[in-house]
This record gives C-alpha cells, structure tokens and sequence, in this order.
C-alpha cells in the first residue's frame, strides 16, 4: 500500500486534515513555511528534484497539499542539477497567477507518479453541503449573492481572487493578494446604507485539489467586525474550519451562514 504524504502549510487546515486520517502521513514543509504539526521533512524549491525522489523512495503514492504559503524566493546557487533543468518552467509557473502555477505544480508531481489528493477526498466533512448553518436570508441578500457570484467568476476568469464584498447591489470590496483580513478592514470604513455580505468561491477553473477557499471562526468575528450581516459560498467549493464553531459565534455575532 503506497504511503500519503501530507505538504503542509500555515494556518489550520493541516491539524484538521491530520486528525481525518487513519494512518499518519508523511508531514513535509516547504523551508520557511512551518506548520502548526509536526513535520518529518522539510524541503527547499530549489531541490524539488531530490524532494520527489525522497518521497519515491520513501514509499509514497500519495500527496495532498493542506495550508497556506507565499511564493519563495529562489537561491540560484541551490539549484540542484535535476532541478535545474525545471528552472524554466518553475520561473514561469511563479510568474504566472496563483491557478497557474498550482496547475503546474500539480502537474509536476503527477508526472513522477504521485497521485494528488484533495481535501474533498480525505476529509469530505470540512467541505459543508448546501444550507443556511446560521441566521435567515432576506430576499437583498439573495439578490447580493448572486451580483457577488458574478463578480468573483469575472475575478477567477483573470485567476485574481476568491472573496468580494457585496451591499445592495454595490461592490465594497474584492480579495486581492493582500488575502480576506486586508478586504474586510477596508470595508469597515466604507459609509454605507446596508450591511451587505461576505461572499466566497473558487475560482471557476481551478483545480479543486489545491488551494480551496478556507473559512473559520475568524472569519465570523472579521465580517462582523466590518458590519456586514453573513457570509455566503458556494457549496461544495469552501472549506469550513469547525463549522459548529461558526454556527455558534455566527448566532452570538448576529450573522447568517449560507452555504449556497
């Protein structure tokens, strides 16, 4: 039975991927990006050849990327001479969008025989099915989820972001590379007649086995901190991080959840 490796980034969705699994994986970690977990094995990009070869010959079959990183900067005196030669690809894959180069990594570890694993298939429970988990949904908020929806399709079309900010029609704000806090601070200035939501999604073409969206109890606190009144994603595309958390600091804050 081939072994799974876990690639684990910052934030919290490594611990809750751990605690879905069975068997122990094999925890790495990208140098200068240390998780919350213990970690076996932590690797350089710049040696991302001998990296595979570590994982082959260590038995391992599969591998799922859990956390968040920030894109490295690259030593060029490191460069092994196997991944040297992927130089020019990685370059470009790191100057690319965010969905660009997750495709390439993808499809890096797929062509040294790793199957790579999504959250959906190792722990399904993270990703809520449709419902309203908290509060009620007027007929403004529907009709701001759907401007929303629209608005964050035309933003993943240019592989940009995956949250906006939606208030009577009037987009308050979009996610940009200085992620969801920096968007929500924004708007918590920004005058205004209505509260208006949250929205969250994948981006329409993303390959649904890395980097889906992630919501958790702060991200309650931070959207009632910006005064909105809930948070709305599309099922099936948003991991949520203690969902009986939310719901209960969702009721205490005065939010709806939805899950569209």
């Amino acid at each position: 039975m081939k072994r799974l490796a876990l690639i684990a980034g910052q934030g919290d969705l490594p611990s809750a991927v751990l605690a879905a699994l069975q068997v122990p994986p094999l925890v790495c970690a990208l140098d200068g990006f240390a998780p919350k977990i213990a970690v076996d094995q932590v690797f350089r990009l710049e040696r991302l050849a001998l990296f595979l070869r570590y994982l082959q010959d260590g038995g391992v079959g599969e591998v799922i990327f859990a956390g968040a990183v920030q894109r490295p900067n690259l030593d060029p005196s490191l460069f092994d001479p196997q991944t040297a030669q992927m130089v020019p690809r990685l370059l470009a894959a790191l100057g690319a969008g965010d969905d660009g180069a997750l495709r390439v990594v993808i499809e890096i570890f797929e062509e040294h025989g790793f199957s790579v694993r999504g959250v959906s298939d190792i722990a399904p429970d993270l990703i809520p099915p449709a419902a309203i988990y908290a509060g009620q949904i007027s007929d403004q908020d529907r009709a701001d989820a759907i401007r929303a929806e629209a608005i964050v399709t035309a933003m993943g079309a240019v592989d940009i972001g995956q949250g906006c900010v939606v208030a009577h029609g009037q987009c308050l704000g979009v996610e940009v590379v200085t992620g969801t806090d920096a968007m929500l601070t924004n708007v918590a200035m920004i005058p205004r007649p209505a509260k208006g939501l949250f929205y969250k999604s994948a981006k329409p073409t993303q390959d649904r086995r890395m980097d889906l969206p992630t919501l958790g109890v702060q991200s309650v606190v931070h959207a009632a901190d910006a005064g909105l009144a809930g948070i709305v994603w599309r099922a099936g595309d948003v991991i949520c991080l203690d969902l009986p958390a939310m719901q209960v600091m969702a009721n205490q804050r005065g939010l709806f959840l939805w899950a569209r």
